[in-house]
């Protein structure tokens, strides 16, 4: 019997562009997702992002905040080790090698898209009411979108990948 693969999940992951951009990923290509310090966000890269998972890269604490371009998970989860330097902003003392407190993933660079979609556009928009990112009190970097949502951010920044994940 052969194993069935998995399905694509999609995510947003927020970065503040003045610390990474969607330009700094296409420099570099792929990058460690480190400094996650939250519970639910270390929680969704630990326990349910796959590699080949897409990702919206969304730029936030910018005015206008807004997606950016796509990503992909391209690693499984594994320590952040950020949480051992002690010189790093992201130390934890409380984490150890033995039992390390914060996870994250690599992503990889799919494409920059030619304009952001705003904040404000995906507020506006009807297909987008229920979206994670616009309901109130929603503030984590790292969050699941619907597959009906990524879709829909997807043609309204005119991504070239839009009709490969409506496939």
């Amino acid at each position: 019997m052969t194993k069935k693969p998995a399905k694509i999940r999609y995510w947003l992951m927020k970065s503040e562009p003045d610390v990474f951009s969607i330009d700094d990923l296409q420099r570099l290509g792929k990058t460690a997702w480190e400094g996650v310090r939250n519970y639910t966000a270390r929680n969704s890269m630990r326990d349910d992002m796959k590699i080949g998972d897409l990702v919206i890269f969304y730029h936030s604490s910018v005015d206008p905040a807004g997606a950016v371009g796509l990503a992909r998970v391209c690693s499984a989860p594994y320590p952040d080790p950020t949480q051992f330097d002690e010189k790093s902003e992201y130390y934890d003392p409380k984490s150890t090698r033995e039992a390390p407190r914060w996870i994250l993933v690599d992503v990889e660079f799919v494409e920059k898209w030619p304009a952001m979609v705003t904040l404000h556009a995906i507020k506006a928009e009807k297909a987008l009411k229920t979206m994670l990112l616009v309901q109130k009190g929603q503030r984590l970097s790292v969050q699941a979108v619907e597959p009906r949502h990524f879709e829909r951010v997807l043609a309204m920044a005119g991504s070239k990948q839009a009709e490969a994940v409506t496939a």
